[in-house]
């Protein structure tokens, strides 16, 4: 048993147009289930050249457009194409509450990401298909295709059983990550995250979730980084730079974006380590230097501070730096803070005193609240927000800073319009400190002259440490 069945695909106008070379399609029955499908289309050429393979690109058109699409894969460059591409993947993603595909380019060890609507990825995928690949692969809700052309210049298709699910997009929203599971990132291969097939294991999915969650909070304030040119940031304290590679990725591969990191680390073997990755990943723009912030010297305006996990006061010192440079953002997750505990005693808080543990996580809160405090004071809207870091430790708390519009340059005074909506943020954070039973706090003496209490009324508690 062998029953002919129409060509899909094809309109009923495409169907009394199409030329006689067209194959009628053939579905290879057993019993009353068909097994697989087989499509051959001929190219049709007269004087006026050739007519494209329609029920082919009927075939990827209606998938994408009708939002059947559940992943495309386009592969194998045809012979005599000199292109760095290697590959296109083309998966539905959820921007701004809307369904659009993003389409992934595999460029050597490089990745672009371009975010589209279903139309115009079409487009894109049928070009591409045209002129640079043989293979594409076709995952929907109600079939697998293998689309192959032919060296004839004949289309060949397969059609499988579906291999793959449908997922909601509202359900799936946290799992449509920057860095999407399933491609492959070079930086997330280099390091271990990744296989070169793009599969994360078991063992490295928390920190590929973690990653991830980091890209997130960073897309959140590229807004406010310079709508054009370099991007200058330095990252303090980098380590093992694994999310120093990630804001690289970020800024350069997903926002297209030139870029001048710098990572600063005092240990000269975690650097050369690091600098030896970047050199195999061919990182443009990014620089890996032995050195503590305070000798560091910016060659221009930089537009964002990280500091991750720096040790107690260095996260104050990056802060203080970034505050002096006048940074439009500053991010920092702070570590192991013992500045304060000491010296912290308030009588209401007794209870929270007689045991050390209960002290100290109040010590590490209240340490984090005076920095947002500060950073408010010296003309930035903060927010301290969770995160989920890369060493799963408990410490996971962002400290997010953006300086507010109106705030005065280098060599101006302060403006009406620089002032925060909730209040006088001098007298917040002198009455906090004074029921603590502080008079300052280290941030603030690192800060020195910029630190401007100067030109408010504060209170001014006796010390008590």
């Amino acid at each position: 048993g062998r029953a002919a069945v129409p060509a899909v695909g094809l309109s009923s106008a495409a169907r009394q147009s199409a030329p006689t070379e067209v194959a009628v399609a053939e579905t290879l029955v057993s019993g009353t289930h068909a097994e697989s499908s087989v499509f051959t289309l001929l190219e049709h050429r007269d004087r006026l050249g050739v007519i494209p393979m329609i029920n082919a690109w009927n075939l990827i058109s209606e998938a994408l457009e009708d939002q059947t699409c559940l992943l495309l894969v386009l592969s194998k460059v045809r012979r005599g194409v000199t292109a760095d591409l290697k590959k296109v993947t083309v998966r539905p993603v959820a921007v701004g509450g809307r369904r659009k595909y993003q389409l992934t380019r595999q460029l050597g060890t490089q990745q672009t990401f371009e975010n589209l609507e279903p139309e115009t990825a079409a487009e894109r995928v049928i070009s591409l298909l045209r002129t640079t690949f043989e293979h594409c692969h076709l995952f929907t809700v109600d079939a697998d295709y293998t689309i192959r052309i032919q060296r004839d210049g004949s289309i060949k298709i397969k059609r499988k059983p579906p291999s793959r699910q449908p997922e909601s997009l509202d359900h799936d929203r946290a799992k449509n990550y920057l860095i999407p599971d399933g491609l492959p990132c070079p930086f997330l291969v280099e390091i271990g995250v990744m296989t070169s097939d793009g599969r994360v294991g078991a063992s490295k999915y928390n920190k590929f979730r973690q990653i991830n969650r980091f890209l997130e909070l960073v897309d959140d304030i590229v807004p406010y980084l310079p709508g054009g040119g370099t991007v200058h940031v330095v990252d303090v304290g980098c380590g093992k730079s694994y999310l120093t590679f990630a804001l690289h990725h970020l800024l350069t591969v997903i926002h297209r974006r030139r870029v001048r990191i710098v990572g600063l680390d005092r240990n000269e073997s975690v650097i050369r380590d690091v600098r030896r990755v970047a050199e195999r990943l061919e990182c443009e723009g990014l620089d890996f230097l032995s050195g503590d912030i305070a000798d560091y010297q910016p060659t221009g305006p930089v537009h964002l501070v990280v500091s991750l996990h720096a040790c107690d006061t260095a996260t104050d010192d990056a802060i203080a730096k970034a505050v002096r440079w006048q940074v439009p953002v500053i991010l920092a997750v702070p570590c192991c803070q013992h500045e304060l505990a000491p010296r912290i005693h308030a009588e209401p808080l007794e209870p929270i005193h007689r045991h050390g543990l209960l002290h100290e996580r109040f010590a590490a809160l209240a340490t984090d609240a005076l920095r947002a405090a500060v950073l408010d004071l010296c003309g930035y809207k903060t927010q301290v927000t969770e995160f989920i870091d890369i060493e799963h430790t408990a410490k996971n708390v962002l400290i997010r800073a953006v300086r507010r519009a109106g705030q005065p340059t280098k060599g101006e005074t302060t403006t009406p319009d620089a002032a925060p909506p909730d209040g006088d943020p001098a007298e917040r954070l002198s009455k906090f400190k004074q029921w603590l039973g502080l008079k300052t706090t280290y941030l603030e003496r690192a800060l020195g002259d910029a630190f401007p209490c100067k030109q408010f009324t504060c209170y001014s508690a006796p010390r008590r440490d």
